[in-house]
């Protein structure tokens, strides 16, 4: 039954597409916060290689930096490349917030770029503690425009570290979420440098602006348990217990989305709980992202400045402050002084300016090599900013209705407009 479903959706999508997107659109959650938090049930994914042929490899961008004890064990920034045996065009991805290399919405892309011949080079966010320890030159990451320089060094030495290894036609682009509009920063960059010389560059639900989005994560934790931060840990004492009551009846428990599929169908939740949800799991990456900043910087913030830190200092107690420190308190007590004092005279305004796409909205409009894949209800787009998209990429935006934030990334037509995006050009 699962086959007939997808061969019949990719029959359609194949027989009247359109990258406007006119075809029927199908997707088992209507709600933007249920679908970012369950995304594809299994029955609904594209059918996709179980394994794929994979390399592991570090890189060092910084090789002369001394990393603090409290991180022994990070050594180098892992890389994956995805290989085909023949000459194939090499796409590379960046992973969205608090992401690794190998995440499962990595895994996922990359097993749908190989099957449709590609090789793949995944690359963690910038935001990620490897990447704030070995590869980000100020080690204070959300700048769009360093974030971008830094990227840029890691793929030139992950593409030094392979390219003798494969045969490549052609360079691509693509990222989701954070690592979206970090793409179309990075694809402004290789203009002026041509190392790659991007033949396409996709950005999937990427935010617009950096700081509305993040402020809107940030929201959907503090708004949504009853109580405020302070009620945290009942909150969580809540969902475990449901989570352990479920798989006491059906006899397992797995994180996976068939599982969480499979719960939401018995207990279905409801929508301020599934906002809380995200905005935990937001907090969750902001707090590794400030925790590594502030060590690799000599502590000041949440750290005691040039605190003495080994493999084992007792970490809990800077993590109960760290939860209770917002992306956007970070952005206004430590990254804004940060970068004012490298630049006297820089505001706020201007800085919140430059983590957008608004900052490069002249070369993303003349651009035709760069494309949008997002959804209507995308829930980290402050209002009219999924319009200011749509007239911004016009025709090179395809904007389904729902979706949520990055919960379609799996459906079929995605996977199907994503690979054909790359193929034009070949």
């Amino acid at each position: 039954m699962r086959r007939v479903v997808l061969i019949l959706v990719l029959s359609l999508c194949l027989s009247g597409f359109a990258w406007a997107g006119e075809e029927p659109y199908f997707f088992p959650f209507v709600n933007a916060f249920e679908a970012t938090v369950m995304e594809s049930p299994p029955a609904y994914d594209a059918e996709l290689p179980k394994r794929v042929p994979t390399k592991v490899f570090k890189v060092y961008p910084f090789p002369e930096r001394e990393v603090p004890k409290v991180f022994w064990y990070l050594d180098g920034l892992p890389c994956s490349l995805v290989y085909q045996k023949e000459r194939a065009p090499l796409v590379f991805i960046i992973a969205g917030t608090g992401a690794r290399y190998n995440s499962p919405k990595m895994e996922y892309m990359q097993k749908a770029l190989y099957q449709a011949g590609f090789h793949v080079i995944s690359i963690s966010s910038p935001t990620y503690l490897d990447f704030v320890v070995n590869a980000s030159s100020t080690m204070v990451p959300g700048n769009l425009i360093e974030d971008a320089s830094d990227l840029y060094r890691v793929m030139e030495l992950a593409w030094k570290k392979v390219e003798k290894k494969i045969e490549v036609s052609d360079f691509y682009l693509t990222g989701y979420s954070l690592g979206g509009i970090q793409s179309a920063f990075v694809a402004m960059l290789d203009e002026g440098k041509k190392l790659f010389d991007f033949k396409r560059v996709l950005l999937i639900n990427p935010p617009v602006n950096l700081y509305n989005s993040v402020s809107r994560l940030d929201r959907m934790l503090v708004d949504n348990i009853p109580g405020g931060l302070d009620n945290f840990d009942k909150f969580v004492g809540q969902v475990m217990k449901k989570f352990a009551s479920v798989s006491e009846e059906m006899g397992y428990v797995e994180f996976s989305s068939d599982y969480l599929y499979k719960v939401y169908k018995k207990y279905p939740p409801r929508e301020d709980f599934l906002a809380a949800l995200i905005g935990f799991s937001f907090r969750m990456s902001s707090s590794s992202l400030i925790f590594a900043a502030d060590v690799m910087n000599g502590g000041g913030y949440v750290i005691p400045r040039n605190v003495g830190m080994s493999n084992s200092t007792a970490l809990t107690p800077y993590s109960m402050v760290l939860f209770r420190t917002g992306f956007t308190d970070y952005f206004h007590e430590y990254f804004v002084p940060y970068y004012q004092k490298r630049e006297p005279g820089l505001t706020e305004k201007e800085l919140i300016h430059s983590m957008s796409l608004k900052s490069i909205e002249d070369y993303l409009r003349r651009s035709e090599k760069i494309g949008l894949m997002t959804n209507e209800d995308d829930i980290i787009l402050a209002p009219g900013e999924i319009d200011y998209m749509r007239n911004l990429f016009g025709k090179r935006a395809r904007i389904y209705p729902t979706g949520g934030h990055c919960g379609n990334m799996n459906h079929p037509v995605n996977v199907f407009d994503m690979v054909n995006f790359f193929k034009k050009e070949r």
